[in-house]
């Protein structure tokens, strides 16, 4: 998940794209340039079997002057030796 977010705030879609399960991975992927990530909090994680997982997390980010959060659950799946993205429930 760390990998991830720092994916997310240095802008590496190559990354972001590799490590998302393939039957849920989007074709491309933009992000906006002007949306800086500031923080992310592990609220709580959670294995669900011998090879999933639950992550509960809150990013915050500024774009020009305003700021917010994203909360989110996420499902994750470890494939070879990493872990990939299956999807989230954004609160």
């Amino acid at each position: 998940m760390r990998a991830r977010y720092a994916a997310f705030a240095r802008g590496n879609t190559a990354y972001l794209q590799k490590s998302w399960a393939a039957e849920t991975r989007p074709l491309a992927l933009t992000l906006d340039p002007a949306q800086v990530w500031t923080g992310l909090k592990i609220e709580r994680h959670e294995a669900t079997g011998p090879d999933t997982a639950i992550v509960r997390f809150t990013a915050t980010w500024r774009m020009g002057p305003q700021t917010g959060r994203m909360t989110e659950t996420s499902r994750f799946r470890r494939e070879g030796a990493g872990w990939v993205y299956i999807d989230g429930a954004v609160e």
